[in-house]
């Protein structure tokens, strides 16, 4: 995995470099193609990515309201 620092210290220069390559390697006809792959796998990350959280969010709920569920219930003491 790439460190974030990485990322960070690329400039204009290299960024312009790494798209020429593309465009050298891919051609000037399959590049919307793969931007559209691109932006359609991005999509269905997302909305595997907010589907697991619906999941978990839920889940959370269910732990949190069997455990509300099961706690006995606080009786308060006769007053004298």
């Amino acid at each position: 995995m790439m460190p974030v620092a990485f990322l960070q210290n690329i400039g204009p220069t290299q960024l312009l470099l790494v798209l020429i390559i593309i465009l050298v390697l891919f051609g000037g006809n399959k590049l919307p193609d793969l931007a559209r792959s691109l932006g359609r796998s991005l999509g269905e990350f997302k909305k595997g990515k907010d589907e697991g959280d619906k999941i978990a969010r839920e889940s959370v709920k269910e732990i949190v309201d069997d455990i509300k569920k099961d706690e006995p219930k606080k009786v308060e003491e006769p007053k004298a």
